[in-house]
């Protein structure tokens, strides 16, 4: 483990300029669809994908950001609960369709029902969102970010 909070590889560092290409495309959807929505999805894809260090982050950005403590608890269950609404429910559906990806694709059913909640513009940023976040765990994933160390807003910082 390196003192960076990388075990791996420092990916940032190593491709500085791959990796703002990503923060591009995270920042861009987070401003198309809200924050909050945008940090709910990239911790339910986080949680499906096994991703400790993106669990940790979006945890702490969705708890800074004022996310009552029962959603955050509950999200691995969504579909069991009320307490999301329309919108947070079809885009964790989305999500988790998009994250899981099979041979059968997304269902057509799922996909009208998001189209009919969130447009088209919407539907195509969430996409990008879960396209981004599923990235970003990969990267974590294959190179070992360190969880538990993260705070809340110190990416927005970095980005800046």
């Amino acid at each position: 483990m390196t003192t960076s909070g990388f075990g791996r590889l420092n990916y940032p560092a190593a491709s500085p300029g791959a990796y703002r290409a990503m923060l591009q495309v995270s920042e861009y959807v987070k401003g198309r669809l809200g924050n909050e929505l945008v940090e709910l999805v990239s911790l339910r894809a986080s949680q499906i994908n096994g991703c400790a260090f993106c669990i940790d982050m979006h945890t702490q950005e969705l708890r800074a950001a004022g996310m009552e403590e029962r959603k955050l608890y509950l999200l691995s269950v969504w579909r069991e609960v009320a307490l999301y609404s329309p919108r947070e429910r079809v885009a964790l559906a989305w999500t988790e369709a998009l994250t899981r990806l099979t041979n059968e694709g997304v269902s057509d059913a799922l996909y009208e029902e998001a189209r009919s909640v969130l447009g088209d513009a919407e539907l195509v940023d969430l996409a990008l969102a879960v396209n981004a976040i599923n990235g970003w765990n990969r990267l974590s994933i294959a190179f070992h970010a360190a969880a538990g160390h993260y705070k809340a807003g110190s990416l927005a910082a970095k980005s800046a």
